[in-house]
């Protein structure tokens, strides 16, 4: 998700990676809903943890989406994702974002707060990925036959390696060759300090506790045993290349991109 109630907004940063208004909203509507966040701030140093990871993420996942000339996109599990107005979009794109009733109800209710308007063609499907969301998301007017950009993100790590299995073999049926698909990657056979020190961070495991690992370490070789061809970037490589400095946490990590 592009805004978190966990994390504080950077928006304002003069060497920010990217520019999203609407984050100290969703800051403040989701520390009222969640009293607890303001108690023992352990909610709040779990996300200043992942802080700088959520900024390197957040601008490559806007690159992929404006660079992937994709007119239909669809945010899987989108939670606060503000992309659709946020992002300017080239005319005529479709983004249709996926996530529980009630996710989406306090996702609007903000931007409407705020005075949103989409920049896109913005289609809200709500929807529970544990069931049938493919003919909810044809419902709402996706086109199977058009070349689709697919982000899952920050979402694969709470699936088990069956159910992401399942997720992505339904999102290869409905995806026209030429289609997009990126999310987290990282190598199970590299430590990653960052995760580590997030189980090891106080009252950090009402997180922690529902991480079941996704496909693991073995993302490309699933991608490419069913016909997408991968390509991966780490953290580091990213964090150089936008000015950031890398950390020891950063060289395991990385994310995925992959084109049927």
């Amino acid at each position: 998700m592009s805004a978190s109630p966990l994390c504080a907004p950077t928006s304002g940063r003069p060497d920010r990676l990217f520019e999203d208004p609407y984050a100290a909203a969703f800051y403040e509507a989701g520390r009222a809903v969640l009293p607890e966040a303001n108690g023992d701030g352990s909610r709040d140093g779990l996300g200043a943890l992942f802080a700088s990871q959520v900024a390197i993420r957040t601008r490559f996942y806007d690159d992929y989406l404006l660079g992937a000339g994709c007119a239909q996109v669809v945010l899987l599990a989108a939670g606060l994702d503000a992309r659709a107005f946020r992002l300017a979009w080239p005319p005529g794109t479709r983004v249709f974002e996926l996530d529980l009733p009630e996710v989406l109800a306090f996702k609007d209710q903000v931007l409407t707060g705020q005075g949103a308007e989409p920049s896109c063609e913005r289609v809200v499907v709500p929807a529970d990925l544990r069931e049938d969301w493919a003919s909810r998301l044809r419902g709402a007017g996706f086109d199977p036959g058009v070349p689709t950009a697919w982000l899952a993100e920050g979402l694969l790590v709470y699936l088990s390696y069956e159910d992401a299995d399942a997720l992505l073999t339904t999102v290869g049926e409905l995806s026209a060759p030429g289609s997009r698909v990126s999310f987290e990657h990282r190598p199970t056979d590299t430590p990653d300090g960052l995760l580590a020190r997030a189980r090891a961070t106080p009252a950090g495991e009402h997180v922690t506790r529902l991480w079941l690992g996704g496909l693991g370490g073995r993302a490309p070789e699933w991608l490419r045993e069913h016909g997408w061809e991968p390509a991966t970037v780490t953290r580091a490589e990213l964090a150089g290349e936008y000015g950031r400095p890398a950390s020891d946490d950063q060289t395991a990590g990385g994310f995925v991109t992959a084109v049927l």
